[in-house]
């Protein structure tokens, strides 16, 4: 008999293809109580308010002992100190502030809009590889390398440690994933991320002494009116982002072509009005979210939502792609409309936590996506559904075969 427990359900694999309907029927009690102890937070509305609560803790160490949550977020290791996103104010105001200096307004208006012609160029040489061939993987030939290369760049991280620098993100990821032996899960991604840390230790040596146009030369030598990064933190700081910075944008791209694929006449379009492609990339945000739950919430005090009271201390999830769903907030939400003219979605959550990298991740799916549109000589999927990542929580296909009929000229 299948499972009725909502977490089982949503952990359960065979789910992970089409988690909507499930998703439908868990928004019928828009806040619930699962028998492992966790609260799942179901409907938009509610799902918002609690982004922007201050009541709403994203530090672990804010839950009530014994309480422990089925699924770790990608804040959860006891190997680094925590970054600014398994922070609450003020210390995460403080460590997201220096982190930004160097990322974006006010301090680096120009970084993302300067990317764009180095962005464009990856983009066509990786599409220019495919040359000959009459099919490819989507997320190995391209959604993978893309924004990988992409935020290797940013950082410093040079190429030749790519490879390896991959190897490290796979292991420090292992904790977003179900398994059946959560200590040895735990255990893969604390040596996971130990590693990364040590490699990005001395990379940041190297470029304190010889800063260069990158992120972290620019957090080893901030000197700014509001301190700087500690060695330490400089480390958490740049796993977090190494491994959000690319992770959420390959489901983003897949995820996108995959959907274009099922609507070929949104694919004709972008192909044919490429300006269309900030307008399509936001409702592929509501509609195929690369990021399905943010799991380690739990409340600082008692809270009274939708009739139904989180109590203090107990891990609470929120569904964003449920919530992006929900019909009281989208009419027909389960059509992929990208003329809709309201799409204020939870893709890149809200509040104090709203996605740090959402403008570069918006600017990489909108040439990703284009590109591929406009060069791909009738593309068509070769098995759907494709074969999906074990995690509910960082949701996207692990392949995404294609076959097409060459290429167009760039």
């Amino acid at each position: 008999m299948p499972s009725t427990s909502p977490v089982r359900q949503i952990l359960d694999q065979s789910n992970r293809a089409d988690p909507y309907p499930l998703y439908a029927e868990l928004r019928r009690t828009p806040v619930l109580r699962d028998e492992s102890g966790v609260h799942l937070v179901t409907t938009y509305w509610e799902i918002h308010g609690l982004l922007e609560d201050p009541r709403i803790s994203s530090d672990v160490r804010s839950r009530a002992p014994g309480t422990s949550s089925p699924l770790r977020g990608a804040a959860e290791d006891e190997t680094l100190p925590p970054a600014f996103i398994g922070l609450d104010p003020p210390e995460h105001d403080r460590l997201r502030r220096l982190a930004m200096r160097p990322f974006g307004p006010p301090h680096s208006p120009r970084r993302i809009h300067d990317m764009r012609g180095e962005l464009t160029r990856t983009v066509s040489g990786l599409i220019d590889a495919l040359d000959g061939r009459q099919e490819f993987d989507v997320v190995d030939d391209f959604a993978y390398p893309f924004p990988v290369t992409v935020i290797c760049r940013l950082l410093g991280v040079p190429k030749a440690d790519e490879p390896h620098f991959r190897v490290l993100v796979d292991a420090a990821l292992a904790g977003l994933r179900p398994t059946e032996d959560p200590a040895e899960q735990l255990r893969t991604a604390q040596r996971g991320r130990h590693e990364l840390g040590q490699y990005l230790w001395g990379l940041t040596e190297e470029h304190r002494h010889h800063p260069g146009d990158d992120m972290l030369s620019a957090w080893a030598t901030d000197s700014g009116p509001h301190g700087s990064l500690s060695p330490i933190e400089l480390v958490s700081t740049a796993v977090l982002l190494l491994i959000a910075g690319h992770e959420t944008t390959v489901n983003l791209v897949t995820n996108g072509m995959l959907t274009l694929l099922r609507h070929p006449e949104e694919l004709r379009r972008l192909r044919d009005a490429p300006e269309t492609a900030p307008a399509l990339v936001e409702e592929l945000l509501r509609y195929e979210p690369p990021v399905h739950i943010l799991p380690q919430r739990s409340p600082l005090e008692d809270i009274e939502i939708a009739g139904t009271v989180l109590p203090k201390g107990e891990p609470v999830w929120l569904l964003l792609a449920s919530g992006n769903r929900d019909p009281k907030r989208f009419p027909d939400p389960d059509r992929f409309d990208p003329t809709r003219e309201d799409t204020q979605h939870l893709g890149f959550g809200y509040g104090i936590h709203h996605c740090f990298g959402a403008p570069l991740a918006r600017l990489e799916a909108h040439i990703a996506l284009t590109g591929l549109a406009r060069r791909l000589r009738d593309p068509r999927l070769v098995a759907d559904p494709p074969p999906y990542r074990p995690s509910p929580v960082l949701r996207g296909p692990r392949h995404l075969a294609v076959a097409f009929d060459g290429l167009e000229a760039p």
